[in-house]
């Protein structure tokens, strides 16, 4: 699930101001003028320098809507999800299938711009719980879903079927896990409501394992 973090920026490349000639000694004003300068012309190239670093790991607090205020009793039929959209985000990505790997987990994404839903389970709209998974990132830059962890409750997502129909779903929690204590059943078990439930990776990324230690999980049900 987990691919490998963004490089960090360069350093400068070493830019000095050039030698300034006076007749009499530089005043200690002039000289903090010049170290203010220097760290300016620093800043500047440090910012410009280099692809973006990840921000810094949050925790993701848990942020809950009320089932009865969103959930509808409505469910669809199976028909193949095609594309999902965010637009809290600006998300909109291609939905491919994802099975089972060889060790009985589930499958994710080959790229970070595609996102995978889990076809053994419901597809949205359907009861139960439909699952979509994408990458936060790679060394290629931010995945598609690596804003995923600043959605909050009420944001929408919809995804168009292959039956024509837009299902809307509404944002109830965000939350994060350890990957030692991931939710499988309240991910992929069936709670009586038609659900959609998407995953990526969080927390504190580990340079030695090469993966993050943590999963978010932004759960959501279907409101039209």
């Amino acid at each position: 699930m987990s691919t490998k973090g963004l490089h960090a920026p360069r350093t400068p490349d070493g830019t000095t101001v050039p030698r300034v000639v006076r007749s009499r000694p530089l005043s200690w004003w002039w000289l903090l003028l010049l170290v203010f300068a220097l760290v300016a012309i620093a800043l500047f190239a440090n910012g410009t320098g280099g692809p973006q670093a990840l921000p810094p790991p949050v925790s993701v607090t848990s942020s809950t809507t009320p089932l009865a205020d969103v959930a509808t009793t409505h469910f669809l039929t199976r028909s193949q999800p095609l594309v999902v959209r965010i637009p809290t985000l600006g998300v909109r990505a291609r939905i491919i299938n994802l099975d089972l790997a060889r060790d009985g987990t589930v499958q994710v994404p080959n790229n970070i711009v595609d996102v995978g839903w889990y076809d053994r389970g419901p597809t949205p709209g359907q009861v139960g719980n439909a699952v979509l998974l994408g990458h936060v990132d790679s060394f290629r830059g931010p995945g598609v879903f690596f804003a995923l962890r600043t959605l909050v409750a009420g944001d929408r997502i919809t995804v168009t079927r292959a039956d024509a129909h837009v299902a809307t779903f509404v944002v109830t929690t965000v939350r994060q896990y350890a990957k030692t204590m991931f939710p499988d059943q309240l991910v992929y078990g069936n709670h009586g409501v038609s659900a959609l439930i998407l995953v990526t990776c969080g927390g504190v990324f580990n340079r030695r394992t090469g993966h993050y230690e943590s999963n978010v999980v932004v759960s959501s049900v279907l409101s039209s």
